[in-house]
């Protein structure tokens, strides 16, 4: 069976939407990127990388399988993962709220210590784990293909845009804060963008009827 490529491309929209949007992984990342250098970044990304693997297999091999097995299990995940979107949104909208471009200082660390500490990050991010246990699901019609190849092929969209936004964001980290830090209106629109999206994807999300 062939797997429809219409999800795949709202799955990823989605996908993009939230690795742009301030969380853990990026906010880590920035800093590890800033106080350590590039390298350092991209070793944490592979971390966090493998975290996100971890997450679609969960997904593809248990969560899908509960969602069409037990009655109302859809509609729960569905608003939830709406809910979510919505704190997202505030998040990126609320007064005074954090830009991921403020530094933490970090120490340095070995590269194995690097990927680990990307990896706990990503497996401990709520963002993550949302993405794929309440977002994911939604977007398997089992009339459309195999419900574990489109589970794999979803996933494997989110891990391509999500290592290539945040690869782009820790190799450019330094110049990017330091443009931010000399344009502050840059931050507000950006948060302003984010929140406005992920806003209407929660309530399309929350009023889409069950397919």
């Amino acid at each position: 069976m062939v797997v429809d490529t219409t999800n795949p491309i709202a799955f990823g929209l989605v996908a993009l939407g939230m690795v742009l949007t301030p969380g853990p992984n990026m906010i880590y990342l920035i800093s590890r990127s800033i106080c350590q250098g590039r390298v350092a970044g991209l070793i944490s990304l592979g971390g966090v990388a493998l975290g996100f693997i971890f997450y679609m297999l969960c997904a593809a091999f248990g969560i899908t399988s509960l969602v069409f097995a037990v009655p109302y299990a859809y509609d729960a995940l569905r608003l939830t993962g709406a809910a979510y979107l919505l704190y997202l949104a505030w998040q990126a909208l609320k007064p005074n709220g954090r830009s991921p471009f403020q530094v933490r200082q970090l120490p340095q660390d070995s590269n194995r210590k690097l990927f680990t500490m990307g990896l706990v990050t990503n497996l401990l991010n709520p963002k993550a784990a949302m993405l794929y246990l309440s977002l994911l699901p939604q977007f398997i019609d089992p009339s459309k293909g195999h419900v574990l190849a489109q589970s794999i092929t979803l996933g494997s969209t989110q891990i391509a845009i999500s290592v290539t936004v945040n690869a782009m964001i820790a190799i450019t980290a330094g110049t990017i804060a330091a443009f931010l830090a000399r344009n502050p209106r840059w931050i507000t629109a950006q948060r302003w963008l984010m929140g406005t999206v992920l806003g209407g994807l929660a309530v399309q999300m929350a009023i889409e009827a069950k397919r």
